[in-house]
């Protein structure tokens, strides 16, 4: 029609198509990253239920790499931390019953890989730490639970921070004077503080004198109290010497240090 005005309309068609595209594109990165997270769990699921079998590694004083044979997509190791143990650092140093220094770093690792002597161990994963590192009670060839052993030669200190199964343990390695506790030494987790500049919790662990320790220095709400053998809680009472608790060899000692006599 002459002189007739016509309104062209423009297709919406590529503008629809550049949006549904880009809704396809975020659709798509949402579920990459969802299906890389199950991934990521479902490896590592299988690895904090397992239990695994071979001639480990021995890395220091409560680290093993250990074989990983079940699946063929698994890594060919793993590295796995002792559970509920705290062993020197590798280049941590102690002092011994002479007042000398001695790389007890070293001779924890020393002790583990002679307790191991090469042969295969069996690790039960309970779950993984921070690091991705299994968390894990071993099991020598003979059957004898390793962390339990490093700890009762002193070569290792209960890790109360996560678990306090070997607290007896470390009781006997510190009556007999064993490993770490012949002399003094700082906490291994401490030592790891004062590397990152950080402030340590506890104050360095000292052994006592010739005396076995019999007398129990406790930290409580009534203040610190001392408990002998014998005494109505005496057996009740388990010392935290990360909580400044101690032993002493007789009740002069503990009462010279601060402490009173507990009420039977």
């Amino acid at each position: 029609m002459q002189g007739a005005r016509v309104r062209f309309v423009r297709p919406r068609v590529r503008t629809e198509t550049s949006s549904l595209r880009r809704w396809a594109a975020a659709s798509l990165a949402g579920l990459t990253v969802l299906l890389c997270q199950c991934s990521a769990s479902d490896a590592n699921q299988p690895l904090a239920q397992s239990t695994l079998r071979g001639v480990p590694r021995v890395v220091d004083g409560d680290t093993l790499v250990i074989s990983r044979q079940p699946r063929p997509e698994d890594p060919p190791a793993v590295r796995l931390r002792l559970r509920g143990i705290d062993a020197p650092e590798s280049a941590q140093t102690c002092l011994d019953a002479n007042g000398r220094e001695y790389p007890c770093g070293e001779v924890a690792t020393a002790a583990l890989k002679r307790r191991i002597a090469g042969r295969e161990v069996e690790c039960e994963v309970q779950e993984l730490d921070r690091y991705g590192r299994g968390v894990a009670t071993c099991r020598d060839a003979d059957g004898a639970d390793l962390n339990a052993w490093m700890v009762e030669q002193g070569h290792a200190v209960a890790y109360r921070e996560y678990a306090k199964d070997y607290v007896p343990q470390e009781e006997a390695a510190r009556k007999r004077r064993r490993g770490v506790w012949q002399g003094s030494f700082q906490y291994p987790a401490d030592f790891r503080r004062e590397k990152r500049g950080q402030q340590p919790r506890t104050s360095p662990a000292v052994a006592n004198g010739p005396c076995e320790g019999r007398i129990k220095g406790n930290v409580s709400a009534s203040g610190k109290l001392y408990h002998k053998p014998g005494g109505k809680y005496y057996d009740e009472v388990v010392i935290d010497v990360s909580k400044g608790e101690r032993w002493f060899c007789s009740p002069e000692e503990a009462e010279a240090a601060g402490w009173r006599e507990a009420k039977e």
